[in-house]
């Protein structure tokens, strides 16, 4: 059975319209066809073009390549310069106080009272602290009481010498006859016995005495006082401590105090400033922990010996604190003005150490390298001082490489005129 809708297109048709003709499958797919091959034809173009410009790149690169390896190799320059007229070197230092003292008992006893701690200022013979000393209180007077019994002693002794001499001086007078030798040899070794006596009565007077005067002495360290003008940087006392007289590792100290003006300053120069490091040498010191602030001070000695482990030259110098600003153990920096040598100065990056002692490349005028031997003189870290084998203006290669031998052409890339000099004021 027809459906009525199904034929109304056909029905609806316009009279006198041309029919519209069928599209034959073949012809579309040909056009696919078509299409794909255009595709495919422009991708290998373009891979082609690609290869092609790749391979150009690559021959282009080893060519460049083997010309700048044809050619000769960079090197940086620096000028050697004259030393300047003065030079400034800087080295670490550490403080040290004019005196320091660890202070002991000297009897023994019980801490009584202190009267100073840790940062007072004190002076010469200040009492700083009293010590109980009941043993030697008790040895004193028994001293004294054993020197009076002696001087009582004495007096017995006198006495029975002046009987024994007045006796022995009449039976000496005597007429002969009236008494015998015996009797008048006997009175004679009575009164050099008793004589004997006195004698010994008087020197263990004398023993007493020096036995009082020990303890008396001693009674006078029951006041601890400052041996000087100073500053107290350790207390370990306090009221009720037993201490012992000495200072033994067993017995504990009870201050210990310092002087800190003048304060001396510790440094340690090397090896190659050794010579110019003399006494009344100025020199100028700063502390991180005093910024805006400047000591200045001389070498006031030396220890004239280089120490062989770290090729350093002990150095000291005084410098006025009248302020305490500078305390003990502090670390500073200080500087000394050294007069010139004549020398040459180069930086430390052109420095080259070998088996044959140290060196430098030197650029000639034909633009080859030359190693020649060096003396050094002074080493400021950043520059130094040669005094042979480099004149001024001579070029000096910097951070050379292994890879460049002595005769090698190079090509100076870059030349410094100036810095050394200017680094080493």
């Amino acid at each position: 059975m027809l459906n009525p809708h199904d034929s109304a297109p056909a029905a609806r048709a316009k009279p006198g319209a041309r029919p519209q003709p069928q599209r034959p499958a073949s012809e579309t797919g040909r056009r696919i066809q078509i299409f794909v091959a255009g595709v495919a034809i422009t991708l290998a173009a373009g891979f082609f073009i690609v290869y092609h410009t790749q391979q150009q790149m690559t021959a282009n690169l080893a060519q460049d390549t083997k010309e700048q390896a044809a050619l000769p190799p960079p090197v940086i320059v620096a000028l050697a310069e004259k030393a300047p007229a003065a030079t400034s070197l800087t080295l670490p230092g550490n403080t040290a106080a004019w005196f320091e003292s660890t202070i002991f008992a000297r009897v023994n006893g019980y801490v009584a009272q202190w009267y100073n701690d840790i940062g007072d200022h004190v002076k010469k013979d200040q009492v700083l602290a009293t010590i109980d000393t009941p043993d030697l209180d008790a040895e004193l007077s028994a001293a004294q009481a054993k020197l009076e019994s002696a001087r009582a002693d004495v007096k017995v002794r006198e006495a029975q010498a002046a009987f024994a001499k007045t006796t022995y001086e009449r039976w000496r007078n005597s007429p002969t006859g009236v008494v015998s030798q015996q009797e008048r040899d006997a009175k004679k070794a009575d009164f050099g016995s008793a004589t004997a006596q006195l004698n010994a009565a008087l020197a263990n007077v004398d023993a007493d005495q020096g036995n009082v005067d020990r303890l008396t002495v001693l009674t006078q360290f029951k006041k601890v006082t400052a041996p000087y003008d100073g500053t107290i940087i350790e207390r370990r006392i306090d009221i009720g401590n037993l201490v012992t007289a000495g200072s033994t590792a067993n017995t504990t100290l009870l201050y210990r105090m310092s002087k800190d003006d003048p304060m001396r300053v510790y440094v340690d120069a090397p090896q190659s400033v050794a010579a110019d490091m003399t006494v009344g040498l100025p020199a100028t010191m700063t502390a991180n922990d005093l910024p805006h602030k400047t000591f200045t001070g001389k070498i006031a000695r030396t220890s004239n010996a280089i120490d062989p482990r770290a090729r350093t030259l002990r150095v000291e110098v005084d410098v006025p604190n009248p302020n305490d600003r500078l305390v003990p153990g502090m670390y500073v920096e200080v500087t000394f003005d050294l007069k010139a040598r004549g020398n040459v100065v180069v930086p430390a990056a052109a420095m080259i150490f070998r088996s044959g002692g140290p060196q430098v490349a030197v650029v000639g005028a034909d633009n080859r390298v030359t190693f020649r031997d060096v003396t050094i003189a002074r080493d400021d870290g950043n520059v130094l001082e040669l005094s042979s084998g480099v004149a001024v203006g001579d070029r000096i290669v910097l951070n050379i490489s292994n890879a460049i031998a002595n005769g090698t052409k190079v090509t100076v890339s870059e030349q410094h005129t100036t810095g050394a000099a200017t680094a080493a004021r």
